[in-house]
């Protein structure tokens, strides 16, 4: 499915908020990138899969997540299984909400270049320069971008004093509620 069809598939009000959004990639294009994923502040660690303590299940669907918050110990080691139950792409990523906002923008600049569609990945564009001076592997320890039925793991120790939220920064999924709170104890 094109970009311009996935826009025209959404409610009105995510569509001004995804365009709204689409302004500040000029500012991202020209080198004013200082958020992302997890870069630039501490949010946690990728941890060992044998510190794990417990796993949650993470189920995706279309736009929620399943459960809607979870509650970590700070200190703790935590596997996420990560499903994407839902009919399009959608990413699990922990972050503060600053990071994820700046990470749309790189999610968007995705969509534009046709790396990311609604309901695939185009893996080999994906591993490709984006042009601004990085790759747009989406590699990062702290998010997985699954496609539809695909699942992956994600294993993760909570040793930050954040503000921490689980999203899916694909363009209009955030701002339609793909969103949920990491409780920090």
């Amino acid at each position: 499915m094109s970009f311009s069809i996935f826009f025209r598939s959404l409610p009105t009000s995510v569509v001004a908020i995804a365009v709204a959004t689409s302004l500040s990639v000029a500012a991202f294009a020209a080198g004013k990138h200082t958020g992302g994923h997890g870069h630039g502040q501490s949010i946690g660690e990728p941890g060992k899969p044998e510190a794990a303590t417990r796993t949650v299940e993470i189920r995706m669907i279309d736009n929620e997540f399943k459960p809607k918050s979870i509650s970590v110990v700070r200190g703790e080691t935590v596997r996420f299984v990560v499903i994407n139950n839902g009919e399009f792409v959608h990413e699990f990523n922990i972050g503060t909400a600053a990071m994820h906002h700046q990470h749309q923008k790189e999610m968007l600049v995705m969509m534009e270049k046709d790396i990311l569609e609604t309901d695939r990945i185009n893996h080999d564009m994906m591993k490709s320069s984006s042009g601004h001076g990085h790759q747009m592997a989406h590699d990062d320890p702290n998010s997985v971008l699954l496609e539809p039925g695909k699942s992956a793991e994600i294993v993760w120790t909570f040793n930050a004093d954040a503000a921490l939220q689980m999203a899916c920064n694909v363009p209009g999924h955030y701002e339609s509620g793909m969103v949920g709170k990491i409780h920090l104890n």
